[in-house]
């Protein structure tokens, strides 16, 4: 039986694919205000990238910013990320601030979910698991790649890989290079769903030319889309009130899984 996430009344993993939105200032005070303004968005979930702001290296501080973004959205489920420049992120930390930097993310239980990244060390990503687990926390593992699109073969691996890790919820983003690339990242979602699905999925095509698979990856088994609400996190993101109305127009009201 497929595993369904829920929290703060979101279902993950069931019906419709939720939309994720970002906050992505540089200061508390642009964070705040982002904050702010999602309170008049049209989104499921708000995800903190964390490695957008200027002082994240001050986990003290981190934590209290995270503390205001939850006070704000108080009834909404919040991912906590720091994406590493590899993964396509704004800046790069140690390995060992990384965890750290995460485990104490975890132990606030302030944010409902935190991610990630596949790329790290497996024992490690383990150990965060386990403590999100225990406190109540939902992990995305994901993976990125910026470069291109691997084969449907490597890109259903690692999505088994971050399964087999624990991760509750699987997420790949690729870059297409051509409209076949899209095509293999749509039908590797299909695969996840008919032979390995048990648990949520978010795959995503980057880019103008992958906005296809933001508006309709559900249709092929993804769970998750991303969109924005001012400030974007990643290439081809669209707002969250566009996707929102494409989404009603392909999606029955009806859809389940």
């Amino acid at each position: 039986m497929k595993k369904v996430v829920t929290t703060k009344g979101v279902k993950i993993g069931e019906g419709l694919p939720k939309i994720c939105v970002p906050i992505v200032g540089k200061t508390i005070e642009e964070i705040l205000e982002e904050t702010r303004f999602l309170k008049t968005a049209d989104f499921d979930i708000a995800e903190w990238r964390a490695d957008f702001y200027d002082d994240i290296e001050c986990i003290d501080r981190a934590k209290l910013v995270l503390e205001a973004v939850r006070y704000i959205l108080m009834d909404d489920p919040i991912i906590f990320t720091f994406r590493n420049v590899r993964e396509g992120g704004k800046r790069q930390i140690s390995t060992k601030f990384y965890f750290e930097l995460n485990m104490s993310i975890i132990q606030t239980r302030i944010a409902s979910i935190v991610d990630i990244e596949l790329s790290d060390n497996e024992r490690e990503i383990k150990t965060l698991i386990d403590a999100a687990h225990k406190n109540n926390v939902a992990v995305i593992i994901s993976s990125h790649d910026f470069e291109g699109t691997p084969p449907k073969e490597e890109i259903i691996s690692r999505l088994r890989k971050a399964a087999e890790l624990g991760g509750d919820i699987l997420k790949i983003a690729v870059m297409p290079t051509c409209e076949k690339d899209i095509i293999t990242l749509l039908d590797a979602t299909r695969i996840m769903k008919e032979k390995y699905k048990d648990r949520p999925i978010a795959t995503i095509s980057m880019g103008r030319q992958g906005i296809i698979s933001r508006l309709a990856g559900g249709l092929f088994g993804s769970d998750l889309t991303f969109a924005s609400v001012g400030g974007i996190s990643a290439p081809g993101q669209i707002s969250s009130e566009e996707l929102r109305r494409f989404m009603s127009l392909l999606y029955d009201n009806s859809y389940t899984e």
